[in-house]
């Protein structure tokens, strides 16, 4: 059975076609600084909101129009299964991603659940068989039932950490079984609401117990997957724990964590925490803590996770900067965890939207390589920061001064002669740069 009769196979058609279901920007095959495209961009379908999202907001019921709506349970579960290979294979993406709950559904039991869980990955498996996709990474649900209300490593019910600890075992198995090559960690409600009734010191001690046990136990079964923690100010819980990169860095560095986990960063989840996607993307690089990208945008107008298809090629080569700044994503990838909009209901707006996010990210790679060949910003900021290159700044840099010496310094300067930041050129070379990049055929 074919779940998107209307799409053949979506291919790169360049930048003149009117194809619809063409890549006018992203070519898998174009060499980027030595390695192809789809080497370096490592795009990703999320399962949850591509095959399982209904349409629904927080003042109307689903809209979304699929094929195996009539479905329910496990034939639901199966037929998604289907559908997402088929869905991979015509727009030829390398990489899927999945929560445990959205691939299988979840039973009153655990134990059922764990078997729902079970038959559907023997069911991806045969499909991983014949197929190029792989799982970039997979994670549990701990947000979703009435039971995490409270949270799940972070608790006060010592049940629900347990309960928590048996679902990201099963993640892990999971994982090795699939070769997945990344696990993530999302805290959905690893927060709290008020300080009132909360033991703050109680609950980041235990989330850093719960890491240490799920690092012994990967290595236990031999998964050796890279182990993510991606950062969301808020949503659902007023004080997220994982705020920002800032915030996870200090938090595994207290709790000897720090070589065991890199970042998986949310464009969305940046704007949220009043950053820039390309500030979390270099706090990250900065510190070696760039692991994966979760490629969506938010909506300025809106104060929520909108999670929409990345299309602001500005951002997007900034990003793309940082990230060929970073020589890529290693074992991460760029994953659209992004939905469409809720009247965009047909199958059809699947693919226009992956479409538009990967022909995106395409422009604002290309830009991104031709900023770096070209020295535009790393001349700049070379010669603005010069003074440590020589004479105080340079003892300041290697060390070899103190307050005595500055202080000696400071006292015989007659004047101190500062340069332009000239952000507004800079912001215009970067729009030459965008428009350079669209007149090329």
């Amino acid at each position: 059975m074919s779940y998107f009769k209307n799409v053949q196979q979506v291919k790169f058609e360049g930048s003149q076609s009117s194809n619809p279901f063409a890549y006018k920007y992203y070519n898998p095959e174009e060499k980027i600084n030595g390695k192809s495209m789809e080497e370096l961009l490592r795009f990703a379908v999320s399962y949850w909101h591509t095959f399982t999202g209904e349409g629904t907001d927080p003042f109307g019921a689903g809209t979304a129009v699929r094929p195996y709506n009539h479905l329910s349970g496990m034939d639901l579960a199966k037929a998604r299964v289907e559908a997402s290979f088929e869905f991979f294979e015509k727009l030829d993406v390398p990489f899927f991603c999945f929560h445990d709950i959205d691939v299988a559904p979840e039973s009153d039991s655990l134990s059922e659940t764990l078997k729902n869980i079970d038959e559907i990955v023997a069911m991806i498996k045969d499909y991983l068989k014949t197929s190029k996709v792989k799982l970039l990474w997979n994670t549990a649900n701990m947000f979703t039932h009435p039971r995490w209300l409270h949270g799940a490593a972070t608790a006060p019910n010592a049940d629900i950490f347990a309960y928590a600890a048996a679902k990201v075992k099963k993640g892990l198995e999971v994982g090795k079984e699939l070769g997945a090559e990344n696990y993530v960690f999302w805290g959905g409600r690893e927060g709290y609401e008020t300080l009132l009734n909360t033991d703050m010191g109680l609950e980041l001690d235990n989330l850093a117990r719960f890491f240490h046990m799920a690092k012994d136990y990967a290595k236990e079964i031999g998964f050796d997957a890279q182990f993510l923690i991606e950062p969301k100010p808020k949503e659902p819980t007023k004080h997220q724990y994982d705020f920002d990169v800032a915030t996870g860095l200090a938090f595994l560095q207290k709790y000897d964590l720090q070589d065991t986990f890199k970042f998986n960063i949310e464009a969305n989840h940046a704007t949220l925490a009043g950053h820039t996607f390309e500030h979390e993307l270099r706090t990250a690089r900065v510190n070696g803590m760039l692991g994966s990208v979760d490629a969506n945008q938010g909506d300025t107008l809106l104060g929520w996770d909108t999670d929409e298809f990345p299309t602001d090629l500005y951002s997007t080569t900034l990003a793309m900067y940082e990230i060929l700044k970073n020589d890529g994503l290693g074992s991460g990838g760029l994953n659209f965890d992004a939905k469409v909009r809720r009247p965009s209901f047909d199958t059809d707006d699947l693919f226009h939207a992956h479409i538009a996010g990967m022909d995106a990210f395409a422009i604002g790679t290309k830009v991104a390589q031709r900023l770096i060949e070209d020295k535009v910003l790393d001349d700049f900021v070379a010669d603005r920061y010069k003074s440590y290159t020589e004479g105080i700044g340079l003892d300041i840099v290697e060390g070899k001064t103190d307050f005595h010496k500055l202080e000696k310094h400071a006292l015989s300067l007659t004047e101190i002669n500062n340069k332009s930041g000239r952000q507004e050129l800079l912001k215009a070379t970067i729009n030459k740069y965008l428009l350079e990049t669209f007149a090329q055929k």
